[in-house]
């Protein structure tokens, strides 16, 4: 690998607040504010929206769409065109 094109990799964690669930893993971003984790080590903290812990597909409280029953109701208050023609 070439020197000095690569971006500074350090520990971080990630937070998401909804869930109170953190990570410590590394990354490239940068944050000025910090926080202490288990080990006593302080480190940067990004805040996050979204997590594995508060997602819906991972969490099993993900929704099943009726498509099915959409296509049918397009049908029948549109109905069916003819064919496009070239």
């Amino acid at each position: 690998m070439r020197h000095g094109i690569h971006p500074v990799s350090r520990p971080v964690v990630f937070r998401d607040r909804a869930a109170g669930f953190h990570l410590l893993t590394h990354s490239t971003l940068h944050s000025e504010r910090t926080v202490e984790w288990e080990d006593g080590s302080t480190y940067p903290v990004v805040d996050v929206e979204i997590s594995s812990a508060s997602h819906p597909f991972y969490t099993g409280t993900s929704r099943v769409l009726d498509t099915a029953g959409r296509v049918e109701r397009f049908q029948r208050r549109y109905g069916t065109t003819a064919a496009v023609r070239p």
